[in-house]
């Protein structure tokens, strides 16, 4: 009997050492995480994004973001994935092609005006790929500073475009996925995370904003003059002015969301489309001041670390970050909804993190 106790104790003080001194590859920062209301007022519970229309696409999983356009008169659908792989489908027919292979993991999407698709790849940097599937890098460094996580781009009229780089301590590659460099950004809360400019015709890539708790979906803001950035890490968007008179400033439009802000996408009638990948975590805000806390949370085992929870949830919102509705599906049956996007063709089409379908619903504004 004594051994025995003795074999515990010894078990249970190595144990404590483990989850105290183990060394781990964040160094936390301390903040603090707003009060999360839930899902009240402009967020109250609805169930608009249930039975959501599921198409196939093929042998890939995680339709991140949707591009389209049209083709000898017909829609084309363009996802991304995290297999590498861009796929092509047929809007009115569902037919689905491999468009391209980034040998990376596509995150971003969206057409220039030469029909070249410009892709923020997690892995492999910003990168176009011609209308005839020949993949090219544009930027994958800034004056000598890799760029680890692209995440999401908007091309401005003249051509320029801004994207994202996540993280730039925790790359996506050199973490193994990209759900676990977002997780490792996050809970460091170092606020590494960055948006670049790169112009095709100099080729040179400049920043725009850094300090930013992991940088993640981008679209222009009206006229041009502005983008808007959604920074997932302090459930937040904001606006930052490129050109005119306020360049250089930024706002924050809206804040304390219910939930983990994706993508970012202009609507037809120039809203915007925001996404919320997972519901907040209480054991990440109530960590929020306490660096030491996420230390030992990080020893954890897997499934008791914080993670994304199930929530379908996209905001439409204008450009002042006023909310005039959302879609929602509490059951979480579509996972991890990162983004929408409205072709223009009577339907919302549905990006995921996690499925191998990408989802749709009428939609007509």
């Amino acid at each position: 009997m004594k051994r025995a106790f003795k074999v515990l104790g010894i078990t249970v003080l190595l144990l404590a050492a483990y989850l105290l001194f183990w060394p781990v590859p964040l160094d936390p920062v301390a903040w603090n995480a707003p009060e999360d209301k839930g899902y009240v007022g402009d967020f109250a519970p609805n169930t608009k994004l249930a039975n959501l229309e599921l198409l196939d696409i093929g042998d890939i999983h995680g339709p991140e973001d949707v591009a389209s356009r049209e083709i000898d008169g017909e829609l084309y659908l363009f996802v991304s994935s995290q297999d590498g792989l861009i796929r092509q489908i047929n809007a009115a027919s569902g037919d689905v092609t491999t468009f391209a292979d980034t040998g990376g993991v596509p995150l971003g999407l969206e057409f220039d005006t030469d029909n070249n698709l410009i892709i923020a790849d997690a892995f492999e940097g910003l990168l176009s790929v011609t209308p005839d599937g020949t993949v090219t890098t544009l930027t994958n460094n800034i004056n000598g500073s890799p760029i680890l996580y692209a995440d999401d781009l908007d091309i401005d009229p003249k051509g320029i475009i801004y994207f994202s780089d996540a993280s730039v301590n925790f790359g996506a590659k050199a973490a193994g996925q990209t759900m676990k460099g977002s997780l490792l950004e996050i809970m460091e809360h170092g606020r590494t995370g960055r948006v670049l400019a790169y112009n095709p015709k100099t080729q040179k890539t400049t920043l725009i904003m850094d300090n930013l708790s992991f940088s993640n979906g981008v679209a222009m803001g009206p006229k041009g003059k502005s983008i808007l950035v959604n920074e997932t890490g302090e459930y937040r968007v904001h606006r930052i002015w490129v050109k005119g008179p306020k360049k250089g400033q930024s706002k924050v439009i809206i804040d304390n969301l219910p939930g983990f802000p994706d993508n970012i996408n202009q609507a037809p009638n120039g809203d915007y489309f925001v996404g919320l990948v997972s519901r907040r975590a209480k054991m990440l805000d109530d960590m929020s001041a306490s660096p030491f806390m996420r230390k030992l949370a990080w020893r954890l085992p897997e499934f008791m670390k914080p993670k994304a929870v199930g929530y379908g949830f996209i905001i439409q919102m204008d450009a002042a970050g006023q909310v005039k509705q959302t879609w929602q599906d509490p059951s979480g049956a579509y996972p991890l909804t990162t983004g929408a996007h409205a072709p223009g063709d009577g339907f919302l089409y549905i990006s995921s993190l996690g499925s191998d379908k990408l989802g749709r619903m009428p939609f007509n504004q």
